[in-house]
Parts: C-alpha cells; sequence; structure tokens
C-alpha cells in the first residue's frame, strides 16, 4: 500500500475536473441558447454559421432598401396622380376654348388664366416633389440621356412630308447622332460609328418612290453597326436607341433624295438611381430608378396657350401627347413597384431559408442539451463521492503502524 502516490484518488479528481468542465459548456449553451460560444466549440462550423449571417444580414438590409424603394416610386407615382389631373383638366380648357362660342379678349383669356395656374403647378411640383430630399420629377434621375432632333427636308420632293421628328436615347452624353438621306436606291438604313472620339453614330437612309423606312429598319441598322464594329466602338454605342416619330415615306425616286441631314447630340443626362437590392454588389442585384423630366418642359407644354381658338385647337394634342408621357412614366413605376414587391418577396424566402440553415448549425438542441447536462451533473456528484472513498484508502495504512 503506498501513502505518496494515491492513483484512485487523482483518477477520481481527473474525472470529476472534466466532468465540471462539461457541465460548464452544459450550462453555457442552455443560458446562450447556441451550440456555438466560440471557435473551440466547433472551428468549421463558426466559418460557415459566420458566412451565412453575413449573407443573412446582406438579405435583411436589402429588403429594407427594397420597401424604400417601393416608398420612393409611390411618392413619384402620387404626385404624377395630380399631374394627370391637371392634364385632364387643360384638355377640357383647350377643347372649350377652341369652341367658337367663345371671345379671346373675355372668355378665353379666363380659360387662359386657369392653364397658366395649371402649368404653373405642374412645374412646382415637378421641382418641390422629392424623398428623403432626392428630387424624384426634375429628370435628375433620367439616366437614359436624350436629346431629340427634327429633321427638316429642304427638298419638299424628297419626302412626303417636309419634316420628321427623332429621338436619341440611352446614350452617352456628348454622342453625336446624325442622319441623312442618300441618292435613290434600295429601301433600307445603315450605320457607322466614327468621329475622333468614336462618338458619333451615322445612320443613312435611301430609297425610291414609295419606299419607307421604319422604326424596325433603324433598329437593325443599329445592331448591325454594332455587330460590325470593333469591342471599343461598340461600347462608345453603348445602350443608344434612336426613335422615329413617325415613318420616313419617299416621294420620288431622284437624286433629290440625296442630302437631307439633321444631327442631335445628347447633353445634360441625368443619373439613374440605384437600387441596392441584394446581398452582394454584383449588377444583378442593383436596380436603376429612371424618371424623365415631369415638368412643362419635359413634357412639352412650354408655351402652350388657349388664347385663341387656333391656339387652343392646337393645344388639344400637345397636352393628350403629355399625358401619354405621364401615362407611360405611371406605368413604367407601377411595373417598377410590381418588381420590387416580388423583389422582396424572393429575398423573404432566401432570407427564411437560410436562416434555418444557420440555426441547424449555430443554434443548440435545448432537449438535447440538457440531457447532457443532467448526465453530467450526475457524473459530478458521482465524481465528489468517488473522490471522497479514493481519499479514505490511505487511512488503512494507520492500521499497520498500530
Amino acid at each position: 500500500m503506498r501513502i505518496q502516490h494515491n492513483i484512485a484518488a487523482l483518477n477520481s479528481y481527473k474525472n470529476l475536473t472534466n466532468n465540471n468542465g462539461t457541465v460548464s459548456k452544459n450550462l453555457e449553451k442552455l443560458s446562450s441558447g447556441y451550440r456555438i460560444n466560440r471557435a473551440g466549440d466547433d472551428a468549421a462550423g463558426l466559418a460557415i454559421s459566420e458566412k451565412m449571417r453575413a449573407q443573412i444580414t446582406g438579405l435583411e438590409t436589402a429588403t429594407k432598401n427594397a420597401n424604400d424603394g417601393i416608398s420612393l416610386v409611390q411618392t413619384a407615382e402620387g404626385a404624377l396622380t395630380e399631374v394627370h389631373s391637371m392634364l385632364n383638366r387643360m384638355v377640357e380648357l383647350a377643347q372649350q376654348s377652341a369652341n367658337g362660342t367663345y371671345q379671346d379678349s373675355v372668355d378665353r383669356e379666363n380659360l387662359q388664366k386657369e392653364m397658366k395656374s395649371l402649368t404653373t403647378e405642374i412645374d412646382r411640383i415637378s421641382t418641390g416633389t422629392n424623398f428623403n430630399g432626392i428630387a424624384l420629377l426634375s429628370g435628375n434621375l433620367d439616366g437614359s440621356a436624350k436629346a431629340t432632333k427634327t429633321l427638316a427636308d429642304t427638298d419638299a420632293t424628297a419626302l412626303k412630308t417636309n419634316e420628321f421628328s427623332f429621338d436619341v436615347v440611352g446614350a452617352k452624353e456628348g454622342t453625336k447622332v446624325i442622319i441623312a438621306t442618300a441618292a435613290a436606291g434600295a429601301a433600307k438604313a445603315t450605320a457607322t460609328i466614327g468621329g475622333a472620339d468614336k462618338n458619333e453614330v451615322t445612320i443613312t437612309i435611301s430609297g425610291k418612290k414609295g419606299d419607307e423606312i421604319t422604326q424596325s429598319d433603324i433598329n437593325k441598322a443599329l445592331e448591325d453597326a454594332r455587330k460590325g464594329s470593333s469591342k471599343a466602338d461598340f461600347e462608345a454605342l453603348g445602350d443608344l436607341k434612336v426613335k422615329l416619330s413617325e415613318k420616313v415615306v419617299f416621294a420620288d425616286d431622284s437624286v433629290a433624295n440625296a442630302g437631307v441631314t439633321s444631327d442631335a447630340t445628347v447633353k445634360g443626362a441625368g443619373k439613374a438611381l440605384t437600387l441596392q437590392i441584394g446581398e452582394s454588389s454584383e449588377s444583378h442585384n442593383k436596380l436603376d430608378v429612371n424618371i424623365s423630366a415631369m415638368s412643362t418642359k419635359g413634357l412639352g407644354l412650354t408655351g402652350i396657350s388657349v388664347a385663341t381658338q387656333d391656339s387652343a385647337a392646337d393645344a388639344v394634342q400637345v397636352i393628350k401627347n403629355a399625358i401619354n408621357t405621364v401615362s407611360d412614366t405611371r406605368g413604367d413605376l407601377g411595373a417598377l413597384q410590381n418588381r420590387l414587391e416580388h423583389t422582396i418577396n424572393n429575398l423573404s424566402v432566401t432570407t427564411e431559408n437560410m436562416t434555418a440553415a444557420e440555426s441547424r448549425i449555430r443554434d443548440v438542441d435545448m432537449a438535447k442539451e440538457m440531457m447532457s447536462y443532467t448526465k453530467n451533473n450526475i457524473l459530478v456528484q458521482a465524481s465528489q463521492a468517488m473522490l471522497a472513498q479514493a481519499n479514505q484508502v490511505p487511512q488503512g495504512v494507520l492500521q499497520l503502524l498500530k
């Protein structure tokens, strides 16, 4: 029998220490609700769950961003509701003034006063409508660069109409678009990219008597120019679109068709408002909000008048065109809101599933952990009892010494 080293006591002490440590961890998990409280609990699980947590946080923030985007869109769309109402009233005033039963100096003058008041209010709404200090309808959020130009026919025999208009949309600021008619030939449209800075696009149209150049011809010409250009030229062309106001109809097939030219240069392009609607910074997780200017200038209502019967008659179609523009903008905003609502639904589902996956890794199973705690608590008590018993074993040596 040995008294210097009580191996049984040492063994009991070791088990008691281990069991106490295990019970401490059981208590920590039960009190925190987490299976992983430090890297030592599960190093790989910690790394995976932290990555998931970052994604979940990004998804939750993206949901908030999308909801803010809906609020912004609703603010703009709500303001345009009133613009629509005023434009409808302006149509009524123009139609009324176009009737021959009114006097210019009295009746139409009063109608013009209301017309002016309405246009002033449209400009006020365009300037004053904002969301968190961001002007929505002033044109500052029009990220699609736009220029409009009327192509005048210097030879009335060349085209059936003396002029036609076109818009340049989606081009970078400074882009110059030239449209020219060529000598008589097959009905076609071709486009080339040129200029010192590769910022000029020339569209040449040709045709014989009765031939037509439509929007699809212009679209195909630009697409062919993209395919046939170098990468640098292609990037310079960007998302440029040229929109004809009406198709071109050639009136004869003589050389008089040549030489009708016009150009438009994109100026003052706004910057679209970009919404962050995903957990990462890739382009597919961003959404641009483009809202063109809804002022009287942007709607083409500058100088509109119902002061005379003739001007009132002309104003009717101008106002209806403005109504169509506002309708298009409201339609775009409505589509954008619907898209954001679907985005929120998708983000919510993804967040729920990611949270469930992170929970399986990080959270503790309370019932299972309580079972472990109960077992280890009993082992602690047993270890304490056995340590006491082991400490009594050397007492037998005293019997030998008597």
